[in-house]
């Protein structure tokens, strides 16, 4: 039996998204997921994997965008 996982939409570059929260990593809007714990959750993936680069969630409803917060790096 297989499950099926649901993607996330990839988004236009021409078209500002009108629902849902859109991941962006430095400025460039690549995801949209359709709650913001999905967002959260893909932007920490990244930010863990890429400390460097700057991902934020954009809320399409209300306008706004939210950081992601940095993940601290282990001691060497």
């Amino acid at each position: 039996m297989t499950e099926s996982v649901k993607t996330p939409a990839n988004l236009r570059a021409n078209v500002r998204p009108t629902d849902g929260y859109v991941l962006s990593v430095d400025g460039k809007w690549k995801q949209r997921y359709e709650t913001s714990k999905e967002a959260e959750a893909a932007g920490k993936k990244l930010k863990e994997k890429f400390p460097v680069v700057q991902i934020t969630i954009y809320d399409a409803a209300e306008g706004t965008y939210g950081a992601i917060s940095s993940v601290p790096t282990p001691a060497i």
